[in-house]
């Protein structure tokens, strides 16, 4: 099948390359992000293959369906920057990679709470430059504190196991509790309980309209003067605007963001020539108590793999005419 993928770097081809020995499906692979300006790329191209920051809203989508597209085969888990009711009417099939690697993400999550927590990436600018003092350097015992997880799937449930090791109390929320969490000792309480109680916050929640903004004003005031907040889930999970009020305040003590709401026109490209014209972004940078990364946490070599396994697996089966097991629809955000 022929297929043509966005927003690509040199790894995208060679994982996507690898996998498809066996598939062997016809790639093309595009750098330039997917959005009304590129769109006509994929003209003849019954299928395309986008990443978590191509546009695909209406207005893109209709341009696919006009150019004979038929599948969007999504190289993410996340589906919120598709409209899916537009593909619907369209006729426009959506499939995604659910799983990937739930461990990378989680464990990149754990990095951040441990750098954030030991001060590892102020000590390592330090040392380069022949400053060994400790000043400003104090954490605190992970062992004994509670930490707060919202949302318990794959990802959420691994960070619970990764947070179980260390001697955590752990409290969660989710509107699906999950029986593997509860062995591990998990309470699972209302938000505002978890806000409350925990010293450590982690989000892994999906983007929904529901959770859009899910830390905000409100829920900022109900947490631990201090509290440390880790989002490695959806950008549009935290205002930042409400953030970096709370860092400068104090009620924030550490902030780490593996993802960003206006991410799009920054990350996965290297911008270290230009100036950053986001200035909420340039703000966040300014204080010394966050740690940025740049949408990494899935960037493994076990995710990746998988990631452009399932992605030609999803091809495979629409045009063998199988059942579509990743397939995403319309009702399931209309729900």
């Amino acid at each position: 099948m022929r297929a043509a993928l966005f927003s690509t770097k040199p790894y995208d081809q060679s994982f996507f390359e690898a996998a498809n020995e066996t598939c062997r499906h016809e790639l093309a692979f595009f750098e330039p992000h997917l959005d009304l300006k590129t769109v006509t790329l994929a003209a003849g191209f019954p299928a395309i293959c986008p990443f978590v920051n191509d546009r695909l809203d209406r207005p893109v989508l209709e341009k696919l369906a006009q150019h004979g597209t038929r599948l969007v085969a999504l190289r993410s888990a996340g589906f919120n920057h598709v409209d899916l009711i537009a593909a619907r009417d369209l006729g426009l099939t959506v499939v995604r990679v659910p799983a990937y690697s739930p461990y990378a993400v989680a464990e990149h999550t754990a990095a951040l709470i441990l750098s954030l927590n030991r001060k590892i990436h102020r000590a390592y600018a330090r040392v380069r430059e022949g400053n060994f003092a400790l000043e400003g350097l104090l954490g605190f015992d992970l062992n004994g504190r509670t930490v707060g997880i919202i949302g318990t799937g794959k990802i959420g449930t691994v960070m619970a196991r990764i947070m179980n090791g260390f001697g955590c109390r752990l409290l969660a929320h989710d509107p699906f509790p999950n029986e593997e969490c509860k062995e591990l000792g998990v309470e699972y309480t209302a938000l505002s309980d978890l806000y409350a109680a925990s010293r450590i916050i982690t989000l892994h929640c999906p983007l929904t309209p529901a959770t859009h903004h899910l830390i905000s004003d409100k829920a900022l005031m109900q947490m631990q003067n201090g509290v440390m907040l880790i989002n490695t889930g959806r950008g549009a999970l935290i205002d930042t605007q409400a953030v970096i009020a709370a860092l400068k305040s104090g009620k924030i003590g550490s902030l780490g963001l593996d993802v960003y709401e206006e991410e799009a026109d920054l990350f996965f490209e290297d911008l270290s020539g230009r100036v950053i014209q986001d200035d909420v972004f340039a703000r966040l940078l300014t204080f010394p108590n966050v740690l940025i990364t740049g949408h990494q946490g899935f960037f493994t070599q076990e995710a990746m793999a998988r990631i452009a396994e399932t992605t030609l697996g999803n091809l495979s089966d629409f045009e063998r005419g199988r059942k579509l097991n990743n397939a995403v629809r319309a009702e399931q955000v209309l729900r």
